[in-house]
């Protein structure tokens, strides 16, 4: 005797649906294991088991372990570039000797620079002053 398995019918209309959000996880996330995917779609409302994740993600050629490659720096940088601001300080000696101090923002993203109004004496308000009103105010002259 054969023993078969009753037909479920919620298993095989979402077992597509199921491969592509465990090949999406897995995707965007390259440090997730197979049991942390499986823990994800569990917090959704879906149940699968690790092994199942597993299955999948080997099939597909996915190391389904944490071992998966990272992003690159390069890949990493160019994902984040809009969120990233350099910031840093920098003098000017004037003809007459006096030295000046300014600040200078890059945004990665845009890859626009802002330079803030020079002062003969920053302070750490100054400084944090100068960050507010870079985020908030295209005042400055923009270098391309």
């Amino acid at each position: 005797m054969r023993l078969q398995r009753a037909p479920n019918a919620r298993r095989s209309a979402s077992s597509a649906a199921l491969k592509k959000l465990v090949l999406r996880l897995a995707d965007e996330n390259p440090r997730w294991g197979h049991r942390r995917i499986q823990g994800e779609i569990a917090r959704l409302g879906h149940s699968v088991a690790s092994g199942t994740v597993w299955n999948i993600l080997h099939a597909a050629g996915i190391d389904p372990a944490p071992r998966r490659p990272a992003p690159s720096w390069r890949e990493f940088l160019t994902a984040q570039a809009d969120g990233i601001v350099a910031a840093d300080f920098f003098h000017l000696d004037t003809a007459l000797g006096q030295r000046l101090y300014a600040m200078a923002f890059l945004e990665h993203g845009t890859r626009r620079l802002h330079i803030t109004p020079a002062t003969a004496h920053p302070t750490e308000q100054w400084a944090v002053q100068q960050a507010r009103e870079a985020r908030s105010a295209p005042k400055w002259r923009h270098r391309a």
